[in-house]
């Protein structure tokens, strides 16, 4: 099995990882860590790292593209605001995931298939490093998917 480098599974997530996995992973895996073993039932799982949207914004070259289309932004014009957001979500759209990363998401996939059944049904939620903050929440402002299944879903 390859070294991973762009995602952590729950049982290797500690709430010291949230710079890295966010702070609902970093929950999540102090949750499987210490409840698991008391008969908690929590499923299994992993996170992908900001190691993991760093190497896709550079592979994708979107990078220096993102940070033109948010220069100069107006914060209380909506209307550019929201033209400015469509364009950043276009660009992601638009790239394909690194082949390195996506080997290493579609062999932590297989392995939740092995534990839980062919093509398990998986959530793929938002997990941002800066979600919540001690002078503001961001909860609920990213998307969730819910029962996606296989690989063409997860992609």
């Amino acid at each position: 099995m390859q070294q991973k480098k762009f995602l952590l599974w729950f049982d290797e997530i500690r709430i010291e990882d949230v710079p890295s996995v966010g702070g609902k992973n970093a929950s999540l895996g102090e949750m499987y860590r210490d409840l698991k073993p008391q008969g908690v039932k929590i499923p299994n799982g992993f996170a992908t790292t900001s190691e993991a949207y760093w190497h896709f914004l550079n592979s994708a070259g979107i990078l220096d593209k993102l940070k033109e289309a948010m220069s100069g932004l107006n914060k209380s014009d909506m209307k550019d605001l929201a033209a400015r957001g469509n364009r950043a979500r276009e660009l992601i759209l638009k790239s394909d995931l690194p082949e390195d990363m996506w080997a290493e998401i579609k062999e932590a996939y297989d392995r939740l298939g092995d534990e839980y059944g062919a093509d398990p049904d998986v959530a793929v939620r938002s997990s941002a490093t800066a979600e919540d903050l001690p002078t503001a929440s961001f909860a609920g402002q990213q998307e969730t998917f819910l029962n996606v299944r296989g690989y063409q879903e997860l992609k």
